[in-house]
Parts: structure tokens; C-alpha cells; sequence
């Protein structure tokens, strides 16, 4: 039993169930399982993320990958946060392989994370890669914590949003990527 299952089991323990009937006796361990794939961004990398993954480019128009669906655990409560991230950004002589956009998403959403930090991290982690014109982010997600306890509001979402460069300099640029995202 790792260290982690072992938690788990006390935990298990701890609200009296009991860890030895038949429905719960491998639990610890899928659990402890669990939680290292829902935590792993924090053994990833940006570098290991993108390999390398950047090719040079004529083009400088706006580049958006829309409908990232994410998956995070929220850093408050330890449960889920679940929705949807729109990255865009206009290169500058770079642009990067679009897998990699959502890969990026997925090593942030998969750590203990507030939603605000979480969309700045993606937007200054696209800049810091492609050393783009600008770079936007909008993340659409549902928050368990506010949906399992407390205020228990079924059908709130929230809505956070970076931008960076033109897409905060420029009203006509944040606008089009706006549209876009729609």
C-alpha cells in the first residue's frame, strides 16, 4: 500500500465505513490511483510539454483553438472544476503545434488550482513559447464547490479571461477573438 492509499484508507476509516467489506477493500489504492492522474501536471514541464513543437511562420493573423474541454481539482475543497478553455494568440514569425495548446491547458488544469491563476498561466506560458503579438485565454468552467456544498447553484458558471499585448492593447483584436469564441 503506497503512502497515499494509506491515506486514503484512513480517510475511509475516519467517516466509519468500513475498509475491509467486499465494495471497498481496493478502494485506497484506485483512489490514491486517481488522484496521482488528476494531479500529474505538476511532473510535467513546459519544455517537456511543447518538445520542441515551434516552427517558424509567415503567418501573423490570429491563431484560436476553442472548446478545450479541462478537468481540475480546486485547491479550496479538492473537488472538481470542469469546463472549457479558448486559446488564441498572433504569432510573430512562431507559431506552435495546436496539440500542444490543449496540452499545455491540460498540465495547468491537472494540479490543486483557483481558476483566475490557472488562466494566466496558460496565457503567459503561449506567450513565453511562441513570443506571440498578444495571446488571449477565456475559461468557461463548473465549479463542484459551489454545486455539491455551499451555496449548491446547479447552473452557475464562471467566466475568467487574460489577455495579453494586442488582445489588452487593442480593442478590435480582443473583440474579433471574442467573436471567434462564440
Amino acid at each position: 500500500m503506497t503512502d497515499a492509499s494509506k491515506l486514503y484508507a484512513e480517510l475511509i476509516t475516519s467517516i466509519g465505513e468500513d475498509i475491509n467489506r467486499d465494495g471497498l477493500q481496493k478502494t485506497p489504492e484506485r483512489a490514491a490511483k486517481a488522484f496521482s492522474f488528476l494531479t500529474q501536471g505538476y511532473q510535467q514541464s513546459l519544455e517537456d510539454i511543447v518538445n520542441g513543437a515551434v516552427f517558424d511562420s509567415s503567418n501573423d493573423e490570429m491563431v484560436v483553438v476553442k472548446d478545450i474541454e479541462f478537468y481540475s481539482l480546486c485547491e479550496h475543497h479538492m473537488l472538481p472544476f470542469v469546463g472549457k478553455a479558448h486559446v488564441a494568440y498572433l504569432p510573430q514569425g512562431k507559431v506552435l503545434g495546436l496539440s500542444k495548446i490543449a496540452r499545455i491547458t491540460d498540465m495547468y488544469a491537472r494540479r490543486l488550482q483557483i481558476q483566475e491563476n490557472m488562466t494566466k498561466q496558460i496565457a503567459d506560458a503561449i506567450q513565453e513559447v511562441t513570443g506571440a503579438a498578444g495571446v488571449g485565454v477565456v475559461l468557461e468552467a463548473q465549479h463542484f464547490c459551489m454545486m455539491m456544498r455551499g451555496v449548491q447553484k446547479q447552473h452557475s458558471s464562471t467566466v475568467t479571461s487574460m489577455m495579453l499585448g494586442e488582445f489588452r492593447e487593442n480593442s478590435r483584436t480582443r473583440q474579433e477573438f471574442l467573436q471567434l469564441i462564440k
